[in-house]
């Protein structure tokens, strides 16, 4: 069993907590909504998984330093956002990284707990794209897991990968390693070249069955 180790975890929040902040500088918040926005896009995912997972208490009650480390990233984006000229540019980017890592931790931290294999891809998919969802609903923003270019589905695929290596017993860093790359590839290259997974099309309904007339 391997441990995951605080700095990894405290990375993805730290990632997902810049990306909020740049929300909050769009949006032309306050200091207090930066840290705001940022923590609860930092710690939004992991928040909703120990809650249904029953883990108690949630990581961050457990470890306080999780809020550090989202308000670091408030302050740093807002006293340096300005700086940035294509800010949804980083916004999209900074997600990718989170929704990496939250997929493959959600996942191991799930099975961890004992959940089944199942269980731990869908905690995978809910840590990585939660906390995102939430900070755009708060912000009057098209959620991300809403647009038409792959975003859940890249999670979907690093939580998988890494439960399916680990199911095969094969090393846990090599795991990981390989969910994270898969996770990011995936959500990189649908950032970079559109792509897109095929929608619903709409299609003229079926006109209802003439009757006869009545003799």
């Amino acid at each position: 069993m391997l441990l995951l180790p605080f700095w990894l975890d405290a990375a993805g929040v730290f990632v997902f907590a810049v990306s909020g902040a740049i929300v909050a500088s769009r949006k032309q918040l306050d200091i207090v909504g930066f840290v705001f926005v940022a923590s609860v896009t930092g710690i939004g995912g992991g928040t909703a998984r120990d809650l249904l997972l029953g883990r108690d208490p949630v990581f961050w009650i457990a470890v306080p330093d999780y809020l550090w480390v989202t308000t670091a990233a408030a302050v740093l984006v807002y006293f340096t956002a300005h700086l940035v000229e294509r800010r949804y540019t980083v916004l999209l980017w900074a997600d990718a990284i989170g929704l990496a890592l939250f997929s493959v931790l959600g996942a191991r931290i799930a099975l961890l707990t004992g959940a089944g294999p199942t269980v731990a891809i869908l905690m995978g998919v809910m840590t990585a794209t939660m906390g995102g969802l939430v900070r755009d609903v708060l912000c009057g923003e098209r959620p991300l897991i809403l647009e038409r270019e792959i975003y859940a589905t890249a999670a979907a695929l690093g939580a998988t990968i890494t439960v399916g290596m680990l199911a095969l017993e094969l090393p846990g860093i090599a795991a990981e390693t390989a969910g994270i790359a898969a996770a990011f590839i995936l959500r990189g290259a649908a950032i970079q070249f559109g792509l897109e997974i095929p929608v619903y099309k709409s299609r003229p309904g079926r006109p209802p069955p003439q009757r006869r007339a009545e003799e």
